[in-house]
């Protein structure tokens, strides 16, 4: 079993049962749904294990879980990519580290978007930067992984149902081995 493979299963063993950022799901449930609904769609493998892992900032700190609700950004999406680089192609990273752009992203260009996101994403959206200006948004646009990004980012904000059944994370541990660096 590789080192990441490893790494995924004890940290989700940890520290998967904390509360996800104020929703009624744990950091677990929120990353099997992410992986779920990118199974379901028929995803590539690379945006199934970025569905999965999209979070696991979250686990790499020791900030409270209502950080957000105290002012604080814990720039999960940077902690993320930092550790998961050296394991991953960028085809799982970047639309990791690129999920709370999107976010911002379809907060100006979707209408209707900011009306759907959830209380707590909200509260993160303010501390995140709000929503991109028309010149961010342009440059978005531009990224390779931009559509992999918005992808993932609808996936996370539709991942918050309370009690889903969803494929456990051994499921998943086989693909991260066959994608992984």
């Amino acid at each position: 079993m590789k080192e990441i493979t490893q790494k995924v299963q004890v940290m989700f063993d940890e520290l998967g049962n904390s509360q996800y950022g104020g929703e009624a799901v744990s950091q677990l449930e929120h990353a099997l749904q992410c992986a779920q609904l990118a199974t379901d769609e028929l995803a590539s493998a690379e945006l199934i294990i970025a569905s999965l892992l999209h979070d696991v900032g979250h686990l790499l700190h020791a900030l409270p879980d209502d950080a957000p609700e105290n002012g604080i950004d814990d720039m999960h999406e940077n902690l993320a990519n930092d550790f998961l680089k050296q394991y991953f192609h960028e085809a799982v990273t970047e639309p990791i580290h690129l999920h709370v752009d999107a976010k911002r992203y379809l907060c100006t260009r979707e209408a209707g978007y900011l009306a759907l996101i959830s209380e707590p994403s909200l509260i993160s959206l303010q501390l995140q930067g709000g929503p991109m200006s028309e010149e961010e948004c342009s440059i978005f646009e531009k990224h390779t992984f931009f559509q992999s990004a918005i992808q993932l980012r609808k996936y996370d904000d539709a991942a918050k149902v309370l009690d889903l059944q969803v494929l456990p994370l051994d499921h998943y541990l086989d693909l991260i081995e066959k994608i992984s660096l």
